[in-house]
């Protein structure tokens, strides 16, 4: 995989605005030679492109003033009522330079609904997950297809949700590799993020990202799982595993996956590739304004903070994720990215970011003579 390079700056600021009336329609948009990706084995995924339809086009009607990527920090709601998300989402997923297209991906906004159960969990409640397949596709349709049932089935559900999510992906593990008809020395990484009130819990085993953006600020609620990484490799080699030229075992470039069981062990046996994932849960505020999920084909080419700061530029200018997430995937096309691209973008309110006030500095800056004749020279050659 390639290393993760920015060459974006750390934030932009733009000037405009935006209303209904410079918002094109977003269900004519597609992107250049956009076609449909069909699910299944390759090779009969020949397409480019497939994304889920965003969950809500909120576009508010005021006029905003674009200043991005500005970190102010400002005091939760003192004493006021608890912050509850607005559940919106929108999806993008391309093949890329790839043969093949193995990414899987789902959105749920109204998980309540979607579970058309009686147990009693808070509201609102969703649930998105990433699956970048390898070695085709069958380990990542089928954790897409059953990894919330193994979640809500579990007995430690809704009672101690983190124990539910560990236990799923271990059983999902277990039972795909039951599964007769399918594959099983395929593999996927898994990404999932689970929404229960204001409480944000995201479990992941591979290289796909989890990002917060938290009024401009970019905060990583997940680990990359890279083999190099020190803890996995202090893991992997205390299994008997080794590591050749930054792949496990020299075949693999994650260190935790769904699948490939043709380099486990006997069930239940401790081996160098996990399906355990990592878990990391959060309280939402008010400060908290969206989530991007993303395989590595972004993240090979664009740092945490170069996609929050994109998401919330594009987010102020039209208010809808799901486009957001297509110029994410497009920026990345751009960069050369040599993976499949998935991403998703979450939002937690029905307003777009607001425009973030910099308070007035007390503190008198200026600029030395030297300093102003060089920006002068940058702006004349502009």
């Amino acid at each position: 995989m390639a290393a993760r390079m920015d060459f974006s700056p750390p934030f932009a600021i733009i000037e405009g605005g935006y209303t209904n009336d410079n918002v094109p329609d977003m269900d004519n948009e597609k992107l250049d030679n956009e076609k449909q990706v069909t699910l299944g084995k390759p090779p009969r995924h020949l397409s480019i492109m497939q994304h889920c339809v965003s969950s809500g086009r909120l576009i508010a009607e005021a006029n905003l003033e674009l200043d991005v990527g500005i970190v102010v920090h400002k005091s939760s709601s003192d004493g006021k009522t608890e912050f509850l998300p607005v559940l919106r989402s929108g999806s993008c997923a391309e093949i890329g330079p790839k043969q093949y297209m193995e990414d899987e991906h789902i959105c749920i906004d109204d998980l309540i609904g979607h579970l058309e159960t009686t147990t009693k969990v808070p509201s609102p409640g969703a649930f998105y997950g990433v699956f970048d397949g390898h070695g085709g596709t069958d380990a990542a349709i089928f954790i897409r297809e059953n990894i919330l049932k193994f979640i809500v089935e579990d007995s430690h559900f809704p009672i101690c949700v983190e124990k539910a999510i560990k236990s799923a992906f271990l059983k999902a593990d277990y039972a795909f590799a039951d599964a007769s008809s399918l594959d099983i020395s395929s593999g996927t990484t898994a990404l999932t993020a689970l929404i229960f009130g204001r409480t944000l819990i995201i479990a992941n085993a591979g290289d796909c990202r989890a990002v917060l953006g938290r009024r401009g600020r970019a905060i990583e609620m997940s680990k990359d799982h890279k083999p190099n990484c020190t803890s996995e490799r202090l893991r992997i080699e205390k299994l008997g595993g080794v590591i050749y030229d930054g792949y496990l075992n020299g075949q693999l470039s994650v260190a935790r996956a769904i699948g490939d069981w043709h380099m486990k062990g006997p069930k239940g046996s401790a081996c160098p590739l996990s399906a355990e994932p990592e878990l990391q849960e959060t309280d939402l505020s008010d400060e908290d304004e969206f989530l991007i999920m993303g395989c590595d084909g972004l993240w090979d080419v664009m740092s945490s903070q170069c996609a929050v700061t994109m998401a919330r530029k594009e987010l102020m200018l039209h208010n809808d994720p799901e486009r957001c997430s297509r110029e994410l995937v497009r920026e990345a096309l751009k960069r050369n990215t040599c993976d499949n691209l998935t991403v998703i973008v979450v939002c937690f309110s029905a307003e777009p970011p607001p425009r973030i006030e910099i308070p007035q500095s007390r503190v008198r800056r200026s600029i030395s003579s030297e300093g102003l004749n060089l920006l002068k020279g940058v702006l004349d050659c502009n």
